[in-house]
């Protein structure tokens, strides 16, 4: 019994769901969103309320069944509000800049390193040790807010590179820590 996939997901006024068989559009305020949906899920809609029902309860659709829930009221949330993910840059002459739609990452490599915007996200720079990336569709936010932070992760000696702005870092001592 999936507590979250028997929930019904209420849509606002300002979102339109259209289910066209096993595909699923939202469209909004923010943009569109569209998504395929496993065949053993089906999707039904109830005047303003989606219901989201499993086909039996083998341990896959039971799995499916609450994942493709939260899929789909993350693509209703990210039509209305959209998603963001902030970043942070530690580091002596560690630095951002934006150049057009893309990142211009300083981070103490010998060249500067040069991120560009996949397609639906912006980036904002608020000051040069911060990135704000911002979109509609969730999963392409993170993914693109992991990749940034791959080009220098922070190491656990000083704490320089790039981090979540909600993310603690473990230290370490170091040599002299004996």
């Amino acid at each position: 019994m999936s507590r979250i996939g028997n929930k019904p997901i209420t849509v606002p006024a300002e979102v339109q769901v259209k289910i066209d068989g096993q595909k699923i559009t939202v469209t909004g305020a923010k943009g569109t969103l569209e998504r395929k949906i496993h065949e053993n899920i089906s999707v039904e809609m109830e005047e303003n309320a989606i219901k989201v029902i499993r086909k039996d309860d083998e341990p896959e659709n039971k799995s499916l069944h609450g994942l493709i829930r939260t899929l789909i009221n993350n693509m209703i949330i990210g039509v209305t509000t959209g998603y963001s993910k902030e970043l942070q840059i530690n580091g002596v002459g560690y630095r951002v800049a934006k150049q057009g739609n893309n990142l211009n990452l300083t981070l103490g490599y010998s060249h500067p390193v040069i991120f560009e915007a996949p397609s639906g996200i912006t980036f904002e720079v608020p000051n040069p040790n911060t990135i704000i990336v911002k979109g509609i569709d969730k999963e392409v936010v993170g993914q693109t807010a992991a990749e940034i932070r791959t080009k220098r992760p922070p190491e656990v000696y000083r704490g320089k590179g790039i981090k979540y702005a909600d993310e603690v870092i473990r230290r370490k001592e170091g040599k002299t820590g004996k």
